[in-house]
């Protein structure tokens, strides 16, 4: 109704499975081993959860060669390459693999289709650490393939002997469209035996095409860096909403955004504690908008073990906390 100011709250938002593993993953390393822990890169791409981390002890490091040798190493949930995982043996150093099962997943197609001799087309962005990883499993036989334009320029040796895998966090409809036009140079591209694009990154993106279409404005919390939320504003806007702008924290909201606002979607990357989303919300409710009607398009129930170098008595911290990613919807 005209004048009625209101809030629709996406649902699924923020943690999924494997970014709460990781988290987790270095929380208990800390508690067991005590601080510092080290870990390689941003255990995941979400500025809130790093800072807390390194108050608590963590420290992130760019390479495995910065950490003194032999002490306690954490792989970010993104995962590494073979190169890294020799790199820190080679430095004696203590790893804790908190790679997503679900990236993992990519790396063992990525080994599987190299050792039958197929070039691989791997969709995502080249500067992602997940890419890095992914790429680094079989550096002979991949291509990365940044976005729809490039896949007219891509060059191959067998057209008869390839396959495409893509980055777990990209827009679904981007990645597909890239396929498609892969496809028209292609006919024989072979897909995945199973989708790469993982669970939490599609339902994230089905909530906020239902909620944008009827969005003035769209506020995704999420940093920069994380790829899933910055891919929620482009689909929020491609989907409808009027204006959709990313957020870290509730105090980068502008008053200005609100003109002529009545309804605001809100959602929230898959490495982003509700705490924040919570804090979005009370902003909001300030500026008038305290009518919040939660959207929910799916229902997640999976949740991954920790790395097995944590999983004595660690089941007991999960208690409190959602850690989901498949969907029964």
């Amino acid at each position: 109704m005209p004048g009625h100011k209101r809030v629709l709250l996406a649902a699924p938002r923020g943690y999924c499975a494997g970014v709460d593993r990781a988290v987790i993953a270095v929380e208990k390393a800390l508690e067991r081993f005590g601080a510092p822990v080290y870990v390689r890169k941003q255990i995941v791409h979400n500025i809130h959860v790093v800072s807390e981390l390194e108050e608590r002890g963590a420290i992130f490091v760019d390479e495995v060669d910065e950490v003194p040798e032999g002490a306690h190493v954490v792989f970010s949930a993104h995962g590494v390459s073979p190169a890294v995982v020799n790199a820190a043996a080679d430095r004696h150093l203590q790893a804790i693999d908190a790679t997503c099962p679900l990236v993992t997943k990519v790396h063992r197609e990525a080994v599987r289709f190299a050792r039958d001799d197929f070039e691989i087309l791997l969709i995502g962005h080249e500067w992602h650490e997940e890419v890095e990883g992914t790429a680094g499993e079989a550096p002979d036989h991949v291509t990365v393939v940044n976005s729809p334009d490039e896949a007219a320029t891509v060059e191959v040796r067998d057209p008869s002997k390839v396959v495409w895998l893509s980055q777990t966090t990209l827009s679904v409809d981007e990645t597909m469209e890239t396929v498609r036009r892969l496809r028209e140079r292609f006919p024989n591209l072979q897909d995945p035996p199973s989708d790469d694009i993982c669970y939490a990154t599609q339902n994230r993106q089905v909530a906020i095409k239902k909620v944008a279409k009827d969005a003035d404005l769209v506020i995704v919390v999420g940093s920069a860096n994380s790829s899933n939320s910055v891919r929620l504003v482009e689909v929020a806007l491609e989907y409808g909403a009027k204006a959709a702008y990313r957020v870290d924290y509730a105090d980068e909201i502008e008053q200005a955004w609100f003109d002529g606002v009545e309804t605001v979607g809100v959602t929230s990357g898959a490495s982003v504690p509700e705490v924040l989303v919570q804090q979005v919300l009370d902003d909001l409710r300030d500026a008038g908008f305290g009518d919040v009607e939660e959207v929910k398009t799916a229902e997640e129930d999976l949740m991954f073990s920790l790395p097995k170098e944590l999983r004595q008595d660690a089941e007991s911290r999960r208690g409190g906390r959602v850690s989901a990613e498949r969907s029964t919807a």
